[in-house]
């Protein structure tokens, strides 16, 4: 293997032994316990199983957690009830809507209403607003992408000057991880699905991003030798091997891959665990503008 491997799990545990050090040490001088409310709307499985993540790692980094659980149903109307209720809330420093919400809801006019000061997952047009604009900053970034970031300046890759090339465009990490690279002086490309010849754009990379939601989408040839691979993707791939019947994989292929970049993280293991990380930090500091 020629990549040295992100250990995504390792740097994350850093990050939230920081933060439970920081959330003891502001208890203790007599402030308000940091404290993140999720809202998850209807029954899916995975959802349901990130919320529990989330107020596990409050309960772990001695910070408070609300769950309020909604049915599939519920109106448009009751679901920003909700959202005003946690705004006018002191008690609460951070505002979580799992998403995707049932269709029937209107997203981006849930994200509009929750407080600026309690976005905590960095959503909030305001915020991204303001990633978006030359020497303004967001009170929030979003968390999955600020975990990217981060892992890239942990193990050292330089960002400024480099090459970078985002895959995947969506609110809730391709844009952000391009507005974040461009903030740090990166050249970025951002390839989507009208992207003509991506493995001539990703042989270009210094830096490499993915978050396109296929399996194994970029192979080895693609990388080029150095380069900083940073693997967003979670993707089911049939295995026989496995009790599941399956494992997990990301958007490029590991095997092929690791024997060209410099940097890569593994999946699972990589960016997931600096997700979660991140929106503990992002509670914390919540608590300490709210503060003020």
């Amino acid at each position: 293997m020629t990549a040295q491997l992100i250990d995504g799990k390792l740097i994350a545990q850093q990050v939230r032994d920081e933060v439970a050090a920081k959330v003891a040490k502001r208890t203790a001088a007599g402030k308000s316990q940091p404290t993140l409310a999720t809202v998850l709307v209807g029954e899916r499985v995975d959802s349901a199983t990130y919320v529990r993540s989330k107020g596990k790692a409050c309960e772990e980094l001695g910070m408070g957690s609300v769950s309020h659980n909604l049915p599939a149903d519920i109106s448009q109307a009751e679901l920003e009830k909700v959202i005003m209720s946690l705004n006018a809330d002191k008690s609460v420093h951070g505002i979580l809507v799992q998403l995707p919400l049932p269709s029937h809801l209107d997203e981006e006019r849930v994200l509009q209403l929750i407080s600026i000061e309690k976005d905590v997952d960095g959503f909030s047009p305001l915020n991204i607003g303001r990633l978006a604009q030359k020497g303004r900053e967001p009170l929030f970034v979003p968390c999955t992408p600020y975990g990217c970031i981060y892992l890239l300046e942990k193990v050292g890759v330089k960002i400024e000057g480099s090459n970078a090339v985002v895959l995947g465009r969506s609110n809730i990490v391709g844009m952000p991880a391009a507005l974040l690279l461009i903030g740090k002086n990166a050249t970025v490309t951002v390839c989507h699905s009208r992207t003509k010849d991506i493995a001539a754009v990703v042989r270009e990379a210094d830096i490499l991003i993915a978050a396109i939601g296929k399996t194994e989408f970029v192979r080895g040839d693609w990388i080029k030798p150095g380069a900083a691979v940073i693997d967003v993707g979670i993707n089911s791939k049939p295995d026989a091997t496995k009790k599941s019947g399956y494992r997990l994989v990301g958007d490029v292929h590991f095997d092929e891959a690791k024997e060209v970049a410099g940097f890569i993280t593994p999946v699972p293991g990589g960016v997931g665990p600096m997700t979660i990380a991140m929106l503990m930090n992002n509670t914390y500091r919540a608590a300490e503008i709210q503060d003020k």
